[in-house]
């Protein structure tokens, strides 16, 4: 990869299970949130010890040289040398997206392997070291206790918290303290334990005879609390245990490496064909990231539900303004995935606590999923002014339209067909010019007149039109049809600025907003806006273009990696799509905070404005929907 990447993914799962090199992979390995997870990799040459990953223990250890860094949508490998041996580690989390499995499966794998390049042969040893972060919010709070498993034809320990607490809180910038982390060797190795950076930790040793396959895995036991009811993660449904899981992972590493590099390859020629080199490498550093933000678990009815945390930007779980950004990587992988981010909200507001006309904000905030956290007090009253009325009923009748089509059915639609309705009038009511209102981008504060909030709430009724032509009712499908033609006019009427581009509001003359609702107007054909609503558009970006991207609007300098690229799928031909998409890549190849692929910064420096993690990456996924 020729970016530098802003950060190097080496575990991803879940928004628990993460362990991430924000600097060198030769110095501290952390928690996507930041906070360390400290863990340390040394090679033993003819018993001298090397350093490769993470933190060291001494100065007076050598450190290999990191001869370069490859990363595709699941494996990081790290070429090492120094002047007796070349050493290749591998990360892989197999977090494919179209197989529900492998993307719940909670064990991540690294491969060693080394030649010699001094002509000498040579004794090799190599050891990993995990510290108690990795089962414990912060070092410290608790004690670690480990205790080696037999597994078949393994060498594995566990470890976690000596108080088994599950499930007993929530919060953005926390991490799992409950469950049991294992390390583990496919084959005979030593464990042991250690002090790490003043830390209890565990060490697993195998002697490197030109490779060696490692797991690293986690148990959280019950994964998340959902209306009451704790859920296990998808990949425990039929009783599996967490040392079958593991045994499996090292039986079937090939096959399972196999689907990954596929998988990765024909994503990365796509990602070139529609785009160029660099928008692959954007799809490929953001994949794991994306899903390792969910958590799949299954309900009491056996319905898939897969959760989002919303990831630095205060922990939100089934976020719908998170989901619908997200939305494109799922729509084209696997529409199941989707399917279990709108579950839970669609359960949600058919409960007593939802008295509202419109769509929740979310359902809870990660990992207790028992109801809307955003904007609601300490005794469950719910803030009317801090609810997103049009942005959320607009993503949500947008993602169900567009389920239908990828699917090429109504089913998953019809049994919330009454909601959808209801939602419809709303957005018929309030969605021609929106009251002071929040939109998804909350952070810029109310606007009232919001047109690119207006566009969203005209692709919401058209794509309940859309929906209910599928349906057979066509009557009602061309009534709504005719009301969303009318909405359109009606804003070109009022919201055209002399230059030819569209207004952020309607009684703002001359200002400008990335107008990314209207991708859904391209990608359905259903033309409502005319081309030269879309010409004037990409001409006001290339103007306010700035080294880093386009401002997402007249009011700031910062903008948004995935609406960025939304914008940029307007583009009708290739070069113009790459003037947009390159500058975000140029933002996170100058980047200097060093964090998992940040969605929010400033176009004219790259400096990160907030977010991290954030699953809204899989947006960047559009282009290859048209």
């Amino acid at each position: 990869m020729k970016m530098r990447i802003p950060a190097t993914p080496i575990v991803n799962i879940d928004p628990y299970f993460s362990v991430w090199c924000e600097k060198s992979v030769l110095e501290n390995t952390v928690h996507w949130t930041g906070s360390p997870n400290t863990i340390s990799g040394d090679v033993f040459i003819d018993g001298k010890e090397y350093h490769f990953l993470g933190f060291k223990d001494s100065k007076e250890i050598p450190n290999m040289t990191v001869e370069s860094t490859y990363i595709d949508a699941f494996s990081t490998e790290i070429i090492y040398t120094n002047e007796n041996i070349r050493l290749k580690i591998r990360f892989t989390s197999p977090l494919l997206p179209n197989n529900l499995y492998y993307a719940s499966r909670p064990v991540s794998y690294c491969k060693a392997e080394y030649e010699n390049t001094d002509g000498k042969e040579h004794s090799v040893k190599i050891k990993f070291a995990v510290s108690e972060e990795l089962v414990l919010n912060l070092k410290g709070e608790g004690r670690a206790l480990s205790y080696k498993e037999e597994i078949k034809d393994c060498t594995a320990v566990k470890m976690g918290n000596g108080n088994q607490n599950i499930l007993w809180r929530s919060g953005d910038n926390v991490r799992i303290d409950w469950g049991w982390f294992y390390l583990a060797l496919k084959g005979v190795g030593v464990i042991d334990h250690t002090v790490l950076n003043g830390m209890y930790a565990v060490t697993l040793e195998a002697e490197l005879k030109n490779s060696a396959l490692f797991a690293f895995a986690y148990d959280d036991i019950d994964s998340i609390e959902y209306l009451g009811e704790r859920l296990k993660a998808y990949w425990r449904k039929d009783g599996k245990t967490i040392e079958e899981a593991i045994i499996e992972a090292f039986n079937d590493y090939d096959e399972v490496t196999s689907l990954c590099k596929e998988f990765s390859d024909k994503l990365e020629a796509e990602a070139k064909a529609k785009g160029n080199e660099k928008y692959a490498e954007l799809l490929l550093l953001s994949l794991r990231q994306v899903m390792a933000a969910h958590k799949l678990v299954v309900d009491k009815k056996g319905n898939n539900l897969y959760i989002s945390k919303e990831c630095m930007s205060n922990g939100c779980a089934a976020t719908v303004d998170v989901t619908y950004p997200s939305a494109p990587l799922f729509l084209i992988y696997n529409t199941e995935l989707l399917k279990g981010m709108l579950r839970p909200v669609m359960e949600y507001a058919d409960t007593d606590e939802w008295t509202f006309d419109f769509a929740p904000h979310d359902v809870g905030r990660y990992p207790l999923v028992n109801g809307q956290h955003y904007g609601v007090s300490s005794d469950r009253v719910i803030d009317y002014n801090k609810q997103m009325p049009v942005e959320e009923c607009g993503n949500m009748i947008i993602l169900f339209s567009a389920i239908c089509d990828r699917d090429n059915s109504t089913d998953f639609v019809e049994p919330y067909l009454d909601t959808i309705d209801k939602w419809s009038k709303y957005l018929i009511k309030y969605g021609l010019d929106p009251e002071n209102q929040l939109c998804t981008d909350d952070f810029a504060g109310h606007l009232a007149h919001n047109v690119n909030l207006s566009i969203k709430a005209i692709m919401g009724i058209v794509g309940y039109s859309r929906i209910l032509n599928r349906l057979g009712e066509n009557k009602k499908a061309e009534e709504l049809m005719e009301t969303s033609k009318e909405y359109t006019k009606s804003l070109l009427d009022r919201a055209k600025n002399s230059d030819g581009s569209y207004r952020l509001a309607y009684d703002k003359p001359e200002t400008f907003s990335l107008k990314y609702n209207a991708v859904w107007d391209k990608l359905w054909g259903t033309n409502l806006f005319p081309e030269e609503f879309y010409k004037g558009e990409i001409e006001r970006y290339k103007k306010e273009l700035l080294p880093y991207g386009v401002p997402l609007d007249s009011r700031e300098k910062y903008t948004k990696s995935d609406w960025l690229i939304w914008v940029a799928s307007l583009c009708e031909n290739n070069d113009d799509f790459a003037l947009f998409s390159d500058s975000l890549w140029s933002a996170y190849n100058t980047m200097r905070t060093r964090v998992p692929m940040t969605d929010w910064y400033f176009a004219d420096t790259s400096e990160m404005k907030g977010f991290r993690h954030r699953t809204v990456q899989g947006g960047l996924f559009i282009k290859l929907m048209f």
